[in-house]
Parts: C-alpha cells; structure tokens; sequence
C-alpha cells in the first residue's frame, strides 16, 4: 500500500497550493483604481504566466548562471501591455509573494502532516515561499525550492536535492502538484506522484488540465481528498 511506504509529501506551491490567478488579478484591479476599465486582467494574469515559462526558458537557456524568479517575472509583465508605470509594475510583480491558498490546503496539510513530513517544492524563490507560507499560515515541515540547487523544475537535480535533504529514497517521497510536467519528471526518478486538480487555476475561463490518469499513483480533487485518500 502507498500510504505505508511515503514518509514525505512535496508540494509545489504557486497553482497547486495558492491561487495565483484570483489574487495577482485582484492586487492590479488595486493598482489599477479604475483608471483601465477595459482592460481584462484576467488574460492579462494568464498570459503573465505563460510569458513567465517562456522567459524563464530563456533565461536557462542562455546559462548566465542563476536569475530570480521575482525578476523573471518582472521581465516578463512588460510584454503584457499592462498601462502601468515602471512603479506600479515593481508593486504588481510582488503580488506573486503574496498569493493566498486554497480553501481546502490548510485543512488538508493539517491532516496530512499527522502521518507525514511536509515539504515544498517550488520553482519560486526561498524567500517568496517563505513569505506565501508565513502570510498564509501553511504548516511546511521544511521549505526547498529552485534556488537551492540552482536549476529549475523539471530538472532532476531539484528532485534529488530535495530526497537529499529529507534523507529519504525517492520511492519514499511523493511529489503533489496540479502540474503533470512536474509530477511526470518526479515519476521519472522513482518518486510516488499525486496529481490534484486545480480547475479554476487559470480563472473560470481559462483551460487548465483537470484530467485524471492512471500513471499517477493518486489522483485528488483536492488536498482533503488526497489526505483521505492517504488514510489521513
């Protein structure tokens, strides 16, 4: 049975256990004070956050050593169009530290973390899980992320520097995220995957995968449901 061989859960944090989409829309509606009523800042967000993926896939590319997530996606928001001054686009970017979680994370983690070691796994920098995780009040066991081992998700080394860390053999270990590159790459080093579906992660019009499969070991409709799901 699974659930007696994991001894740690990994979560990716921005998508899987935080909206990002609800709260970076509401902070530039702030910014905003109506001053752009035409402006759809829902697609503004989503195409921030792909815009975010393709800079970051440049930035690796072009091997410079490592670069901050924060200033990624501060390169990132001036091919958005958004009618913001220099100012204002510094003030919407750290809306991505300040992202709220879903309804069911807090309950969930703390049912979880009776039987598990919790643990983040994020792309985002130590210092913008930190405060996500402060602000939000989530019951981490431990914080590891990108910047530590100086390459991003879903390179193998963060995978294994996080086992490392935790002491434990990836078949001890499951990756949880809303993700599937993310979990697939986790999979592919021996590690359990639990896939959770986060259907408004893109807002109530975007497209985000929701689909269940069979290659992954749990899938959830949440994080209670992955925590009944592990008989916690």
């Amino acid at each position: 049975m699974i659930a007696r061989v994991v001894k740690a859960l990994l979560f990716d944090v921005q998508g899987t256990a935080t909206d990002f989409h609800s709260a970076v829309c509401d902070e530039a509606r702030r910014i905003s004070a109506g001053r752009h009523p035409d402006v759809d800042w829902s697609d503004v967000v989503r195409r921030w956050r792909a815009g975010y993926f393709t800079a970051l896939e440049d930035a690796q590319a072009r091997q410079t050593g490592w670069v901050s997530v924060h200033s990624v996606y501060r390169r990132a928001l001036d091919d958005c169009g958004v009618p913001f001054s220099d100012a204002e686009r510094d003030e919407l970017t750290l809306a991505w530290r300040r992202l709220k979680p879903w309804p069911d994370v807090i309950p969930g983690l703390t049912r979880l973390r009776t039987a598990y070691t919790l643990a983040t796994l994020s792309n985002a920098d130590v210092s913008t899980v930190i405060e996500i995780s402060k602000r939000a009040g989530l019951p981490w066991d431990a914080v590891f992320a990108a910047e530590m081992a100086g390459v991003f998700k879903p390179d193998p080394a963060i995978y294994r520097m996080a086992a490392t860390y935790l002491g434990l053999s990836p078949d001890e270990i499951m990756m949880v995220a809303s993700h599937k590159y993310d979990i697939r790459s986790a999979a592919r080093l021996g590690f359990r995957t639990a896939f959770v579906a986060r259907p408004l992660e893109f807002g109530v019009d975007g497209e985000a995968d929701v689909a269940y499969s069979d290659e992954f070991d749990i899938n959830a409709s949440d994080f209670l449901d992955l925590a009944r799901q592990l008989g916690c």
